[in-house]
């Protein structure tokens, strides 16, 4: 099993999905499938938790929704794109792309190493051009690794 944080598996290229809620659940479905968490309704209700407190729609059509959980058995983060665009709660409108992060519950570092990471590189339009513009799952798993993953 990759120890990459984002894989081919565990992207969507143009998501079908017109609710925050939708999309987090088919990103976790994939997350699951890979092996990444063992429980989905434990880790939805985790991420739902935490977007109660903290929108996770940033400015400039980005969303990174994520939950810390015993459920997670490999920091991941699960990717989505999404031409039209899901309400996320960013005060500038709908986001495109989409980062589902999963982490251990013990690995407190780890996730606070990979939003931060994340946090940096969205802010640089090109990243955000580059991952919108690319409709390979693995070009999208291998960029992400890339820039998050030290």
């Amino acid at each position: 099993m990759s120890n990459a944080v984002t894989t081919a598996d565990i992207v969507i290229v143009d998501i079908e999905a017109s609710t925050k809620e939708e999309a987090t659940r088919l990103l976790a479905e994939r997350l699951l499938a890979a092996g990444r968490i063992t429980e989905i309704e434990g880790y939805l209700a985790a991420v739902a938790a935490r977007e109660e407190h903290f929108p996770t729609g940033i400015e400039g059509g980005i969303a990174i929704p994520h939950a810390q959980s015993d459920l997670v058995t490999i920091p991941s983060v699960a990717v989505a794109t999404t031409e039209k665009g899901i309400d996320f709660g960013a005060d500038d409108g709908p986001s495109h792309l989409i980062f589902l992060i999963a982490a251990p519950a013990s690995g407190e570092s780890a996730h606070l190493e990979i939003l931060a990471a994340l946090a940096r590189k969205v802010m640089h339009e090109e990243f955000r051009d580059a991952l919108r513009a690319d409709k390979s799952a693995a070009s999208i798993a291998e960029t992400v690794t890339r820039e998050v993953q030290k």
